[in-house]
């Protein structure tokens, strides 16, 4: 699947995007964090606080809890504010 990254995510982890095959005990879009998290020190510094990072499965807000099977892409971005 295809990884994005936005904004000081992007920052943390050194590049935009990236395609990772994450283990089949990886199911969730919380356990996808997780496991992100363990690729690099980079990594770990961008979901250091998974609480504030959000997510889109496919271009659609989703919650931690979501499923990601058969997802093709996740985008990691930073709460936004209107204004």
């Amino acid at each position: 699947m295809k990884v994005l990254y936005f904004a000081w995510l992007r920052e943390r982890v050194g590049h935009g995007e990236e395609n990772v095959s994450p283990p089949a005990e990886v199911r969730t879009l919380a356990d996808l964090a997780g496991w992100l998290a363990t690729l690099s020190p980079g990594h770990a510094h961008a979901f250091e606080n998974p609480n504030v990072v959000r997510a889109a499965l496919d271009h659609r807000h989703a919650k931690p809890d979501a499923s990601i099977s058969g997802v093709r892409e996740v985008a990691f971005f930073p709460p936004m504010t209107g204004g």
